[in-house]
C-alpha cells in the first residue's frame, strides 16, 4: 500500500534524482542513489518508503581511472509494482528518456513533492539570496508545462535560464523567499544547508488548503 505522503515523495524524487527501471510491461522499480555527503538524506527517503523498499541503502565505492579518484555513494531500490510502472509511462518516453508528464500540474501539487525535488536538484546561493533547480535537457514544451504547474499550484514564477547547455529554473530573490517559505517546513534538519537562513518573512506562501505535517 502506497500512502499519499509516499506518493508525494516519489513524485518529487522522479522530478529529481530518482530513476524508474521497467520490470515488464506494466511494472517498474524505483532506484535511489546519493553521494556519501547525502547519506542521511537517502536513509530518510528509505525510512519514508520503507514498506516499498528492498534492502537498506548500501555503501558503494567506485574508482574512476580517468580522474584517479574513488567515489563513494549509497544506493537502494524498491520492489517492483504497478503504480511505479504507471508513473514510468508518465515520466519516461518510449526510448527511456525522462520527460515532464503532460499532466504534471495534476502530479506536482504538494509542498512535500516540491521540497523533495528541490533537495535533489536545487541549490541556494547565499551571496545573491537566490535559488536554482537544475534540470535535464527538457524541450521547450516540457519547460513550459513545468513553469505553468509551479505558477498554478504554488504561485511561483521562476525563469528558465541555460547553464552549460542545460535548462535551469532560476528563482529571483522574491521568488526564492516564496519558494523557501513553501518548502522549509518539509525539509529535514540535515538538509537545511540547501535552504536560506531563517527567518523567511514572505507571507501567504503556502497554497490554500495546505497544512504542515
Amino acid at each position: 500500500m502506497v500512502s499519499k505522503r509516499q506518493k508525494e515523495i516519489i513524485i518529487g524524487t522522479l522530478l529529481g534524482d530518482g530513476y524508474l527501471q521497467a520490470t515488464g510491461k506494466k511494472n517498474a522499480r524505483l532506484k535511489l542513489e546519493h553521494s556519501e555527503k547525502q547519506k542521511d538524506y537517502i536513509f530518510w527517503k528509505w525510512e519514508e518508503l520503507k514498506n516499498l523498499m528492498q534492502d537498506k541503502p548500501k555503501r558503494i565505492e567506485r574508482y574512476n581511472p580517468k580522474w584517479r579518484k574513488t567515489y563513494t555513494y549509497y544506493r537502494c531500490q524498491s520492489h517492483s509494482m504497478p503504480l511505479l510502472g504507471k508513473l514510468r509511462r508518465l515520466f519516461y518516453d518510449e526510448k527511456g528518456k525522462k520527460r515532464v508528464p503532460e499532466k504534471i500540474s495534476m502530479l506536482l501539487k504538494a509542498p512535500l513533492s516540491l521540497a523533495v525535488w528541490y533537495m535533489d536538484d536545487g541549490h541556494y546561493y547565499r551571496r545573491d539570496k537566490v535559488a536554482y533547480i537544475y534540470l535535464p535537457k527538457y524541450g521547450e514544451e516540457e519547460l513550459q508545462r513545468l513553469t505553468e504547474a509551479l505558477e498554478k499550484n504554488f504561485g511561483l514564477k521562476p525563469k528558465v535560464v541555460w547553464k552549460k547547455g542545460y535548462p535551469v529554473l532560476y528563482f529571483p530573490r522574491e521568488e526564492t523567499e516564496r519558494l523557501m517559505s513553501i518548502i522549509k517546513p518539509w525539509v529535514p534538519e540535515f538538509m537545511k544547508y540547501k535552504t536560506s537562513p531563517d527567518p523567511v518573512t514572505t507571507e501567504g506562501a503556502l497554497p490554500e488548503g495546505s497544512t504542515k505535517r
